[in-house]
């Protein structure tokens, strides 16, 4: 049976972080290349998941993402949102890993895994996770809000693409070897 993809991808500095401490992302750097990726893999999911600490920075923010994407499922996994207050979204309490197990066995287009390390970091051990993009920055944060958390195991990756962009990022994707994942 074919599956679903879930890629993980993200903003990173050089160092790890996807934001400072005080989940500042003043130092990120759009540009066209930015903008043509992110419109690309746009068209390639349907379904958006995303953590409550992800949700809140999002649904804050100014292009208000968190608030659900056209055309796009979005699933909030937390134990403390109410579903009523969000309606734009689906507020999930169950257990992330067999939902999300279910979801990619579900026919659709790809599956987007939005935000921090924490959520990510569980998909990843339990062998969910397919895909890592990230688009390196070139800035050194020195603290902040780690990309990963401690696994405390290796995950092994194989190169899909690398490309430089404008503004010193380079952009890379990475396919998940599954061989030593939990399932």
């Amino acid at each position: 049976m074919l599956m679903r993809t879930i890629t993980y991808g993200a903003a990173t500095s050089l160092d790890g972080f996807i934001a400072r401490k005080d989940q500042a992302v003043d130092w990120l750097a759009w540009s066209d290349d930015v903008s043509a990726i992110m419109s690309q893999y746009w068209s390639t999911v349907d379904t958006v998941l995303m953590g409550r600490k992800t949700y809140e920075i999002a649904a804050a923010s100014e292009h208000g993402a968190g608030g659900g994407l056209q055309g796009i499922k979005t699933y909030v996994f937390s134990r403390t949102l109410k579903p009523r207050e969000h309606r734009s979204v689906s507020v999930v309490a169950d257990d992330a890993v067999p939902f999300v197990a279910g979801l990619k066995r579900e026919q659709g287009k790809g599956i987007c895994l939005m935000g921090g390390g924490e959520f990510a970091g569980v998909l990843i051990e339990h062998g969910l996770v397919d895909e890592i993009g990230l688009n390196v920055h070139p800035v050194l944060l020195g603290s902040g809000i780690p990309m990963f958390r401690d696994a405390g195991h290796q995950t092994d990756l194989d190169l899909i693409e690398c490309r430089p962009m404008k503004g010193g990022c380079v952009y890379v994707r990475y396919r998940v070897k599954h061989s030593g994942a939990k399932r």
